[in-house]
């Protein structure tokens, strides 16, 4: 019963020690309130109308400006080939010789025949002179003038005969040269040296004009739709007078003169529901050949009004395209939208968006439901803002199809 007696004062003291240091503990934890998070900070762009170019791209291929196909005239034998194959010739260059001796025989006897002929007209003009002014004083009939009158008359229309068998003999004998009609590059020949040429059946070679060149290129049907719509609309300006092109050869260098659209045809073509156009491009080293693929792409043209937004700030979602938009209580609201075309590095915008909102760029990763954000100014990095419409072209595709761009 000592021991125990001795030992309550002991336990009492414990326990009270004890007591005190869970009030200690309880008093601090009171104390030590949670702080409230810090609403994320987000980049935001305020969208509004602007103007930007809207290029259009398409395939197109290389023709000559020129093509003339090179026959002769005349039959015969080649006897000579002056012109080296694939190079540029000057019109009237000399490019096959075919034999001419038989034509030149034609035409020595043409001659021939028209000094006849001639040779008789003044005999019966110096008869018909004598004997005229002797039928006033009855000393010839009637009938011997009359007969010199026609021999004359006769004399003159063998003369215009002769003269022209005389001229055809002349021209098949030039004939023999055949010549370049138009300035280009000669093509391959057809016929070897000795081949016996029929005439114009036979394809000797072919001269094309490549400076300038000419590129043909199709717009579907669907695409000059939207044009006509787009400029009745003041959706799209097109700048007055002849249309700048750019092409852009197949390695993705830029062709290093600018053309002109000079040709559009009057109706869509049935078998492609397509339109042609053509530009004509100055190839003064012959960069171009014909046959060659370019994209070609329209300048100057641009969308009036429009809202575009940078590529990032779209999501892709289950139901297509939306963004995230910041309300004037800095709350977060998802947005769908309906893009028509890439402009660089941003997002023409047709629906969804309207002028003044705040897109988010930069920080949808950091956002919760219910939770206000931070806004703070989109600041482009230059590679969105500097170089994006030199670096890139716009695409414009029909709704349901994706859109394209291209980096030339």
């Amino acid at each position: 019963m000592v021991s125990y007696a001795k030992r309550l004062p002991l336990a009492r003291c414990v326990l009270s020690r004890s007591w005190f240091f869970v009030a200690l503990v309880s008093l601090g934890c009171a104390k030590a309130k949670p702080q409230a998070p810090q609403p994320p900070e987000v980049s935001v762009v305020t969208v509004q109308p602007t103007t930007v170019p809207a290029h259009f791209e398409y395939v197109g291929q290389a023709e000559a400006s020129k093509s003339v196909e090179v026959r002769a005239q005349v039959s015969g034998v080649i006897v000579a080939r002056p012109y080296i194959e694939g190079t540029d010739v000057p019109k009237g260059a000399l490019l096959f010789r075919i034999d001419p001796t038989q034509y030149e025989a034609a035409y020595q006897s043409a001659l021939a025949q028209l000094e006849d002929a001639r040779a008789r007209l003044a005999n019966g003009e110096r008869n018909f002179a004598r004997l005229e002014p002797l039928l006033s004083e009855h000393a010839v009939a009637q009938k011997d003038v009359d007969d010199a009158q026609t021999e004359r008359d006769q004399a003159r229309a063998a003369v215009q005969s002769a003269q022209g068998a005389a001229d055809r003999a002349k021209k098949d004998l030039d004939n023999t040269y055949v010549r370049a009609e138009i300035a280009g590059r000669a093509g391959r020949a057809q016929l070897v040296l000795g081949a016996l040429v029929k005439g114009p059946t036979d394809l000797l070679t072919t001269v094309e004009q490549v400076d300038p060149i000419y590129v043909y290129f199709n717009p579907s049907d669907q695409d000059v739709l939207e044009w006509r719509q787009g400029i009745a609309a003041k959706q799209l300006e097109i700048p007055r007078g002849v249309l700048d092109v750019r092409a852009t050869l197949s390695d993705g260098s830029v062709f290093s003169t600018i053309g002109k659209l000079n040709f559009v045809d009057l109706a869509v073509q049935q078998g492609t529901g397509t339109l042609q156009l053509r530009a004509e491009f100055r190839n003064p080293q012959h960069t171009l050949l014909p046959g060659q693929f370019v994209r070609i792409g329209l300048l100057g043209i641009t969308r009036q009004g429009v809202i575009v937004v940078p590529q990032r700030s779209v999501q892709q979602g289950l139901d297509g395209a939306y963004v995230y938009v910041v309300d004037s209580t800095n709350g977060v609201h998802q947005r769908p939208i309906v893009g028509s075309a890439w402009n660089g590095q941003q997002w023409i915008v047709e629906k969804g968006l309207a002028a003044g909102e705040r897109v988010i760029v930069d920080g949808t990763q950091q956002l919760m439901p219910g939770v206000p954000v931070r806004p703070v100014a989109y600041v482009p990095p230059p590679s969105d803002s500097a170089t994006e419409a030199t670096r890139d072209t716009v695409r414009f595709a029909p709704p349901g199809v994706p859109l394209q761009i291209s980096h030339p």
